[in-house]
């Protein structure tokens, strides 16, 4: 048997194309809501078209960098697809990082451009201050900002409606892990992927032309571009991009702009109950259909929480590398919540026993249900590998397949539960101890907000757990007494599994998805 030719070149796999069919289409429709700015799919169309224009008068080819050092604003999203008419890539940067982080992305990217928002000039100038070869920094800050070069350059410049044609491999994004382990690696994300990705997001999330779907969570992540707004342009529906998140203006917005759906990470769903319920009567949310949560895992009571308000919170699992992976349908919203749900349709998403990983992928074997394993998955949503770190994509990429390095359990009805990740899990006594298993027994007390757990050496079982928790407001300090603690833990779960030390920290390290720095917290 012959092996099918790779697809010839063409514009019909550039990303770029699909805003180019919406604006024949339908034109008319709303595309992007940014502030007072709303703008259709034709208009966001013909911006993209002169981005890419001006971006190619200032050098940027097929296959360059443009760093992207900006907030939730409509230029992102412009750029992003207007360095894909190009061919070139773009690489979205957490506006949180420090001025020697960023200048660690741009100088192992190579970028040519970076547009900074105008608010971020000094950050953007000390990052690039000490680079070899510094990219050219642009600032954008919006038509009422007199430093902003990025209206003006869209003004000047005419529409370049050429599509680079490219090939589904051709890569697209370079988007940098969010770093948990505190080493952050490039994912290098094909056109292929944003398309398959979309097409899972359109599935699981109905996706409707009618839909208007909230950005609360940053752009530079995963999240907001590749499991939100990309799928929505993708699907001709409207897009809402808020600048910050304040949860009694995301509950605002979903009453004025008839807000169907929204994600956000379970630190911001925590918020948004607390507000919902100090004034339940004050939104009417009667437009909304589900919310979605993913980056982490929440807790079960937190989506019973809004289930007795009235609110669907589904939940979903993807990476960086992956996008979405799972996603819990809406029927099994409540009868399975702590469940990330069942695979993908775009995609082979299987749970396989670790001892088998080291040898070839055709001898891996699935775990039986309610055995944890590792997730590994293959298929059009997976990156090309990590940029430059050959010997980091040969350890997760193997063959065909990708290893997440994801620890979970899988039930009779297929559906996937997290355990883990597989760097977190120790040994205690010749025990496997699983911390997220740990950390969801007690987000069950009532005395704690938020709680980390991590291995530590001990001298007579090997390892133990020491777990750090954060204090619900108002609870009784006496509650969160250490022995009272694992005499707590014991009632629920085994002997092994229960910390031995606590610490009490008013908050946990995390990354801008929610996810708990596990690096970042004290070892003393």
């Amino acid at each position: 048997m012959t092996t099918p030719a790779a697809p010839a070149p063409s514009p019909l796999h550039n990303t770029a194309a699909w805003l180019q069919r919406r604006a024949a289409t339908t034109g008319e429709r709303l595309a992007v809501i940014e502030g007072r700015r709303r703008l259709s799919y034709t208009d966001l169309e013909e911006r993209c078209a002169r981005c890419a224009g001006w971006l190619h008068a200032l050098g940027l080819r097929r296959g360059d960098r443009v760093a992207l050092l900006l907030g939730n604003r409509s230029a992102f999203l412009e750029t992003v697809f207007a360095a894909a008419r190009l061919g070139a890539v773009v690489l979205p940067m957490n506006t949180r990082l420090a001025a020697p982080e960023i200048a660690e992305l741009l100088a192992d990217a190579e970028a040519s451009l970076l547009l900074h928002e105008s608010a971020l000039t000094e950050l953007a100038t000390r990052a690039c201050a000490g680079l070899a070869k510094p990219p050219r920094c642009l600032t954008v800050g919006g038509p009422e900002d007199p430093n902003d070069q990025y209206e003006p350059g869209l003004a000047a410049t005419a529409p370049r409606w050429e599509i680079e044609p490219l090939s589904p491999e051709d890569p697209m994004i370079l988007m940098y892990t969010s770093g948990t382990t505190g080493i952050p690696k490039g994912a290098l994300l094909p056109h292929r992927k944003s398309l398959y990705n979309s097409l899972n997001a359109q599935l699981y999330f109905d996706l409707r032309a009618d839909d208007r779907v909230l950005v609360v969570v940053p752009l530079f992540h995963s999240f907001g571009l590749q499991i939100l707004s990309m799928p929505a342009l993708y699907c001709g529906a409207t897009v809402l991009l808020q600048a910050s998140f304040d949860p009694e203006a995301v509950w605002d917005a979903v009453d004025r702009e008839s807000i169907s759906f929204f994600g956000a990470v379970p630190t911001m769903f925590r918020a948004l109950y607390d507000v919902l319920e100090s004034a339940p009567e004050r939104w009417s949310r009667s437009s909304l259909r589900f919310a979605f949560t993913a980056g982490s895992a929440i807790p079960v009571e937190l989506i019973h929480d809004f289930e007795r308000r009235g609110l669907l919170l589904k939940q979903g699992f993807g990476q960086t590398e992956t996008s979405i992976l799972c996603c819990l349908d809406e029927r099994d919203a409540i009868r399975k919540a702590g469940s990330v749900g069942r695979p993908v349709f775009h995609a082979e998403v299987r749970v396989v026993d670790r001892a088998d990983l080291d040898a070839a992928p055709d001898t891996w074997r699935d775990v039986a249900p309610g055995v944890t394993g590792e997730i590994v998955v293959r298929g059009p949503i997976t990156m090309i590998g990590y940029w430059r770190r050959p010997e980091a994509s040969a350890e997760t990429l193997r063959g065909e397949w990708l290893r997440t390095g994801d620890l979970a359990t899988v039930d009779e009805e297929g559906s996937v539960t997290l355990v883990g990740r597989a760097r977190d899990m120790y040994i205690s006594g010749g025990e496997n101890v699983y911390p997220a298993q740990v950390e969801a027994t007690y987000h069950e007390h009532p005395a704690i907000r938020e709680v980390a757990v991590v291995g530590v050496a001990h001298p007579r079982w090997g390892e133990t757990g020491r777990a750090y928790v954060v204090a619900e407001a108002g609870c009784d300090p006496r509650e969160l007494d250490g022995d009272a603690l694992r005499g707590w833990g014991r009632e629920r779960l085994a002997t092994f599994k229960v910390p031995t030390e606590f610490s009490v920290l008013d908050e946990l390290p995390k990354t801008v998805t929610g996810k708990v720095q596990k690096h970042r917290l004290p070892t003393s």
